[in-house]
């Protein structure tokens, strides 16, 4: 196909690039390159370009790289509440604000312990709250907030200029549509 034609244009010259950078091949060749002083062998690799069809990246996005496209979008939107918006951080203020009625949504960390992560799940349904399990750890939930100290548990009260409530999948969106 396409990608076929694409190769062969392209095989000697990065066939050559490659066989000079890589430190497995001895005695790498001195060719020049192009008007420059430097010859090739001085070169070191920094990246590698693939040339894919879109239904291949596709498929990509389908599997790990999709949850770090979520958990990016995530952050983002979090980075957001915390600028604009009302939130508590850690276990016990995030129970007060769901006794209370005030929590929009609560975001838990993916290693937080199993019976805090029950009893929060708990309240949050009596209180009829979105719960949102985040992909990473207390630690990058508490970089996703800013904060240079670990955050198993937050609740937010006012998104503020933020649509992380509206953004969120819809297992999180049931429970706030009981809500209103």
């Amino acid at each position: 196909g396409q990608c076929g034609n694409q190769n062969g244009l392209f095989d000697e010259s990065l066939n050559s690039f490659f066989r000079n950078v890589d430190t497995r091949y001895k005695n790498p060749v001195d060719i020049p390159l192009g008007n420059a002083k430097q010859k090739i062998k001085s070169l070191k690799a920094r990246a590698v370009v693939i040339d894919m069809e879109e239904g291949v990246v596709n498929e990509i996005l389908k599997g790990p790289l999709r949850d770090k496209k979520a958990m990016e979008s995530i952050n983002s939107r979090l980075a957001l509440v915390m600028k604009s918006g009302k939130f508590t951080l850690g276990y016990k203020s995030t129970l007060k604000t769901l006794r209370q009625g005030k929590a929009k949504l609560v975001i838990i960390s993916n290693n937080t312990p199993q019976l805090r992560k029950s009893e929060i799940e708990y309240y949050a349904m009596l209180a009829k709250t979105g719960v949102h399990h985040y992909t990473g750890n207390n630690i990058e939930l508490g970089t996703a907030c800013g904060k240079y100290f670990r955050v198993s548990v937050l609740s937010i009260t006012d998104p503020g200029d933020s649509d992380i409530i509206r953004s969120m999948p819809a297992e999180q969106q049931t429970a706030q549509q009981q809500q209103s």
